[in-house]
């Protein structure tokens, strides 16, 4: 069986004239290199090297053998470092964190510029402490972080919006959104069905909040799907109304799937940023990440 170590030993040890050389340039101790070109030699059946005062000198045979190996050894070995160099910089293994409801609509718009990468689901804070201690490469949060030890970019803004199915007639609440009579409104959204990917209605409750000005709303969920993207796919296909972050309906709402029911200008945007911890070797990586963040959040 052909073992390539014996050959590189053997092209360290033929240039360097040296074992203590070769050992050297392999981080090999010299014994192994020893051990290797007796292998060598056993395998092929010729002895390679004489040994002298200072080092060794090739036999007929190693010089022969050099003719043979030398080009194809170099080509492997330039195959295998070009390799290494994509793998490190341009296709290495990267982690990103991100919550799980952006998986779709932004975590997938990085898959057609890397080979690998590592996704893992958390909330803001979770995601800021992973990459504080450097066991994450990236997350994409929507809250900003006080740090010197991270580099935070914002790359876009995302607003909620409550949308519906399209079988809902919506007239009765764009009248009364329009003649800006807000118990009527809040009473037809009261009647219809409600998805949510929390049972908590953390949205729903914000909205209510910025625009109804109530903490509490007499929201009941009918339904809790836990991913929001996966949840307006579900709403697309029956009937009734969520709020989402319009940057995961974009879609649904283009292919006409479902439709926007109220964009509120009382409902503040939320900014969404890039996080990265401080390293050089990230750096061409976290621009790379920033611009499609930012093409796919336009």
């Amino acid at each position: 069986m052909v073992n390539l170590e014996w050959y590189r030993t053997f092209k360290s040890v033929y240039k360097n004239g040296n074992f203590s050389l070769a050992a050297k340039e392999l981080f090999i101790s010299q014994p192994a290199v020893s051990q290797q070109i007796g292998m060598l030699e056993a395998h092929v059946g010729y002895k390679l090297f004489n040994r002298k005062s200072k080092g060794v000198e090739p036999t007929e045979y190693a010089k022969l053998l050099n003719n043979l190996i030398i080009e194809a050894l170099d080509r492997l070995e330039n195959v295998e470092n070009g390799f290494r160099a994509k793998a490190f910089n341009a296709n290495r293994l990267i982690s990103v964190g991100i919550s799980k409801h952006f998986m779709i609509s932004l975590g997938s718009a990085l898959l057609s510029k890397f080979d690998f990468i590592d996704f893992s689901f958390h909330g803001n804070d979770a995601l800021f402490e992973l990459v504080d201690s450097k066991k994450l490469d990236f997350a994409i949060v929507t809250k900003q972080y006080d740090t010197f030890d991270t580099i935070q970019r914002k790359v876009g803004v995302i607003r909620q919006v409550i949308v519906g199915s399209n079988s809902i007639d919506e007239s009765e609440l764009k009248a009364s959104i329009k003649n800006l009579d807000f118990e009527a409104t809040e009473n037809w959204l009261n009647e219809q069905k409600w998805f949510s990917h929390d049972a908590g209605i953390p949205h729903v409750k914000l909205f209510w909040l910025h625009v109804f000005n109530k903490k509490r709303p007499s929201i009941v969920p009918n339904y809790i799907i836990p991913s929001e993207y996966e949840m307006i796919e579900i709403l697309s296909r029956n009937s009734g109304v969520a709020v989402v972050w319009d940057i995961n309906a974009r879609n649904f709402m283009a292919d006409k799937k479902i439709q926007l029911l109220w964009n509120s200008k009382e409902m503040p945007s939320t900014e969404v940023f890039l996080l990265s911890a401080k390293k050089e070797t990230l750096s061409a990586i976290f621009e790379k990440i920033e611009k499609e963040l930012k093409s796919a959040l336009q």
